[in-house]
């Protein structure tokens, strides 16, 4: 339960447990995401009853971004703006640490959030699991991406790609397996299979790039793998 109360703390802006560091609580982070997912389906359906699908879709988003305080928002900014062009990994690295947020950062942003409501709103009358899945295998990407990856520069990043151990991994790997298959088994399948690819493309492109990861490559991917979730299962409501 401490482990849970403190990915609950680091993952949201709620003071629940103490701060006791993101690897305590990174075996949890699939759980906080399905939790996340099943209060912003709340939201997406509760507005849905009174305004436009596409206002419910930004509303259930604008939740998620309140809730979590940006937290991997600003990743994505960080690293659309570090990683454009074919700069050095050191200029890169210098970039990640400033705090300003350039055109491709906000650019980033804005294509996030747009694709993330508009996806939330096609998933309206989607199975009740589908979104809570699609928040799982998010918060748990990084988690699997920190475990598969070395780190690189220095800060929260690299002390929690050092400090993750197989168990904790598998612990996410399996939550997120199991919140995919509550979607059934064509959906789970699907998503099993983007999240595995975006987990080899990222890690090729950040060791490219940079020569391993940082707590914004973790954040932002995060973000990619929830937008991504979100459009497949969107998609697959479609056909």
């Amino acid at each position: 339960m401490r482990g849970f109360l403190t990915a609950v703390r680091f993952l949201t802006v709620l003071p629940a447990g103490k701060d006791g560091g993101a690897v305590r609580a990174a075996a949890w982070f699939p759980l906080v995401g399905a939790l996340l997912g099943l209060y912003a389906e709340a939201v997406l359906r509760l507005s849905a009853l009174s305004l436009p699908t596409s206002l419910a879709g930004a509303l259930a988003v604008l939740f998620l971004v309140l809730i979590t305080g940006g937290l991997h928002e600003d990743g994505l900014a960080d690293v659309a703006d570090a990683c454009r062009a074919w700069r050095s990994p050191e200029r890169i690295h210098d970039i990640l640490k400033d705090s300003r947020i350039g055109a491709h950062g906000a650019a980033a942003i804005g294509l996030s959030l747009l694709i993330r409501a508009q996806a939330m709103a096609a998933l309206l009358t989607a199975p009740r699991s589908w979104i809570p899945a699609a928040l799982a295998l998010s918060r748990g990407a990084p988690v699997l991406l920190g475990a598969m990856s070395k780190p690189a520069g220095a800060g929260l990043g690299r002390q929690f790609c050092q400090a993750l151990d197989r168990p904790t991994a598998a612990a996410a790997a399996v939550q997120c397996i199991v919140a995919a298959s509550l979607c059934g088994p064509w959906p789970a399948a699907v998503l099993l299979v983007v999240l595995a690819l975006a987990l080899l493309a990222a890690r090729v492109y950040f060791h490219r790039r940079l020569g391993g990861v940082t707590g914004d490559c973790l954040g932002a991917f995060s973000q990619i793998v929830e937008g991504a979730s979100l459009v497949v299962l969107a998609c697959l409501r479609s056909t």
